[in-house]
């Protein structure tokens, strides 16, 4: 099992995101905390892409549970990342999300097309084919 763990801080101008990074071999566990923004956005864009890129990734995990604010940018990229590893016959899946961050993403329809589970270990464990590609 190819386990790798990295840690990112990155401090910014009126917020805080920092990202825990794990692999599992085709999976892609990422741990966030802070504000998932239009400033820090791209910085998970490029991580998730990344990952796709370098070790063919197929299933992505985003952890939700220490996201303190989402705004658009954030919602974005995380609609972004489903529509391409759908593409590639991968799935995001979403745990760990404070009620008031799954408002946002419910208000935006996250939930109609990707799963969402309560917690990490449930979102791994998930083999269901359908919707969260």
């Amino acid at each position: 099992m190819d386990a790798v763990e990295l840690y990112s801080e990155q401090p910014m101008k009126g917020g805080f995101f920092r990202m825990e990074k794990k692999i599992e071999r085709q999976t892609l566990i990422l741990r966030l905390d802070g504000d998932l923004d239009m400033k820090t956005a791209g910085t998970l864009r490029q991580a998730i892409d990344h990952e796709i890129e370098r070790r063919g990734i197929r299933i992505v995990v985003l952890n939700m549970e220490k996201v303190k604010f989402i705004d658009s940018s954030g919602l974005g990229v995380i609609l972004g990342r489903y529509k391409k590893l759908l593409s590639l016959g991968g799935k995001v899946k979403i745990s760990n999300v404070p009620p008031h961050i799954y408002k946002i993403m419910e208000l935006s329809g996250l939930p109609r097309i990707i799963r969402f589970f309560s917690d990490e270990t449930a979102a791994q464990a998930d083999n269901e084919e359908g919707r969260g590609a």
